[in-house]
């Protein structure tokens, strides 16, 4: 049950603390609650719940008693996107792109200035361009409150041939092999909690994609709900 939850929610955000609102609060981090309520908030806190807004916390009624408030409102969602590739004569599909669709993404870059040189020096390798997009544009986060994106590949020092550019709560670990000098030509390698390695032909926002829309993924995150989001870390915080 703690799993299902938290696939389908967000962490909470404040609203409204002791009576102000917080002035950045518009449709998509939870307004619709505050239409509800009026100027009688006191203390609001929010959760995005698949298509439904939730707020907790404290109002005045109409005599001016503070009194526990639990309320909800509708929440504007954005349908997934196919992910077949579009064909188009001499363009390569853009992942990351779609992964933007997908996730209703509307943030600006979160760490468009990230050192790769360093990383990938400390690293010893390069690394895949639609990894390094990605990690710029959603910075340090999760798909679905369940997929955490890694900031820097890391390996677990074992021969394998693998780093690991992503996780699940699960323990599952998304990996590259890094065979071949072209690291936008390694291939996805998943290692499940349980020990199986299982490859896949594509690159990692490809996979990320599939996994969350495409309910015969042997991975697949669209099981749960039909609306996706990527959950950053510091605006939770």
């Amino acid at each position: 049950m703690w799993s299902r939850w938290r696939l389908a929610t967000e962490l909470p955000r404040t609203l409204v603390l002791d009576g102000f609102r917080d002035p950045t609060v518009d449709e998509s981090s939870g307004a619709a609650l505050l239409g509800l309520l009026g100027r009688r908030s006191v203390t609001i806190r929010a959760w995005a719940y698949g298509d439904q807004w939730i707020g907790a916390g404290t109002a005045k009624d109409a005599e001016d008693v503070v009194r526990p408030v639990l309320v909800n409102a509708p929440r504007l969602t954005h349908a997934p996107q196919a992910v077949e590739p579009v064909e188009a004569p001499g363009r390569a599909e853009d992942w990351v792109e779609r992964l933007i669709g997908i996730t209703g993404w509307t943030m600006p870059p979160q760490r468009p200035d990230i050192a790769w040189a360093q990383i990938e020096a400390r690293l010893g390798t390069r690394l895949p361009g639609d990894y390094k997009r990605m990690v710029e544009t959603f910075g340090e986060g999760a798909f679905d409150a369940y997929l955490a994106l890694n900031q820097e590949p890391w390996s677990d020092f074992r021969d394998d041939g693998l780093l690991i550019w992503a996780g699940t709560e699960h323990e599952d670990l998304y990996c590259w092999r890094t065979d071949g000098i072209n690291p936008d030509r390694w291939p996805v390698t998943v290692r499940t909690f349980d020990g199986q390695v299982v490859p896949f032909d594509c690159s990692a926002a490809e996979f990320v994609c599939r996994i969350l829309v495409d309910r015969h993924h042997p991975f697949t995150m669209a099981r749960y709900f039909d609306t996706h989001w990527f959950m950053n870390y510091q605006e939770s915080e």
